[in-house]
């Protein structure tokens, strides 16, 4: 919106040449994503407690987790406006790569929303059927495949994904491509879902995988960049860069209330939305084989929910204390800050080793 406003002033006053650069406007996201957040966050706290949108907490967990009883959630609705706001101020709204981080974050979001009013509102333990929510992923991921394959947003988008290591090497999908976007979108907004179980974890990750993100796309984004470091390139890509300011700075923001003790919990409002964009990010840039390691954390919290599940159905014994695997960490007497730092900092490590594959080719 300002970026349609103020650009065409670079006419007559030649400072607003500032707003054509994604890297300022990435910035200024950064910025009005964090502001949002702080301006908002306490306002939005005591909305929460005083409707008594409260988290409930499971018994079987572990017990210091007790503690956290009546605490607010559905805090994913201050992360989504943070994302937006920003990324309708500051983003091309004509580019096609915008339309459509926007539509998978909003979309994940109301799905998740509807799943934290049933629960934290109607005090409908489980929430949304299992099977309903699932739907909304599927239908997301076929919504999106579908245009992708149909409507691609640049000339040279195809229905295939690039493999990291190698030069021009693609994996081609074909009809196939709609299928391997659902099990993308689908397996990323569980991932993030399963790991938001400790105060700050899950945020502060998404925030790690937006940094990384911000610098692949505005790669993908630039042929000089992108010819230089011999992956693919997008016109337009580079957009999804503000998008990524905007997701930064919404978790930055979003962790000053999040932190433990937690004074919000995102829900799955956030969860399912930010896991959902993660995805998109990897599609829209074709790296969605990078997604595995820049989100290895989430990756391997969700491997071991399966792995435990499969274990305990084929021999009766479990392989963890408890699952997720942050749970099984706190069961081995770790503090639940000990285990979020030391989970952030292998964040970190997994992103920059992402970084890293740009010049292993």
């Amino acid at each position: 919106m300002l970026y349609h406003l103020l650009v065409p002033l670079s006419e007559y006053i030649s400072g607003f040449n500032l707003f054509r650069y994604i890297t300022f406007r990435t910035a200024c996201a950064t910025v009005t994503a964090m502001l949002i957040s702080f301006l908002l966050g306490r306002m939005f706290i005591r909305f929460l407690k005083r409707n008594q949108v409260q988290e409930k907490i499971r018994s079987d967990g572990p017990k210091t987790h007790l503690l956290k009883e009546g605490t607010p959630t559905m805090g994913g609705v201050l992360i989504l406006v943070a994302i937006v706001i920003p990324t309708l101020l500051w983003a091309d709204l004509t580019n096609r790569f915008i339309h459509l981080i926007l539509l998978s974050t909003v979309w994940m979001g109301l799905v998740g929303l509807m799943d934290d009013y049933l629960k934290a509102v109607k005090k409908q333990r489980k929430g949304m059927v299992a099977r309903k929510k699932f739907a909304g992923q599927v239908l997301l991921g076929l919504l999106l495949g579908g245009i992708l394959y149909l409507y691609p947003p640049a000339a040279n988008f195809n229905a295939s994904t690039e493999l990291p290591f190698f030069k021009d090497y693609y994996l081609a999908f074909g009809l196939l491509y709609i299928p391997f976007v659902i099990l993308v979108v689908t397996g990323s907004s569980n991932a993030v879902n399963l790991t938001d179980g400790l105060d700050g974890l899950a945020i502060g990750l998404v925030g790690i995988c937006a940094m990384a993100f911000a610098a692949i796309c505005y790669i993908t984004g630039r042929v000089d960049f992108s010819g230089y470091l011999m992956v693919t390139y997008f016109e337009g890509a580079g957009e999804l860069t503000v998008y990524c300011g905007a997701l930064l700075g919404a978790a930055l923001g979003f962790l000053w209330f999040n932190s433990h003790p937690a004074q919000v919990f995102m829900g799955d409002t956030g969860a399912l939305s930010l896991g959902a964009a993660l995805g998109t990010l990897a599609i829209l840039t074709k790296k969605e084989v990078l997604l595995v390691i820049v989100g290895g954390v989430f990756v391997l919290e969700a491997l071991s929910v399966i792995l435990q599940v499969l274990s305990f159905k084929l021999t009766g014994k479990r392989i963890l204390k408890m699952a997720p695997l942050h749970h099984h960490f706190e069961l081995l007497g770790w503090k639940e800050p000990q285990v979020v730092i030391r989970f952030w900092v292998v964040g970190i490590i997994f992103a920059l080793l992402t970084l890293s594959t740009f010049k292993i080719r």
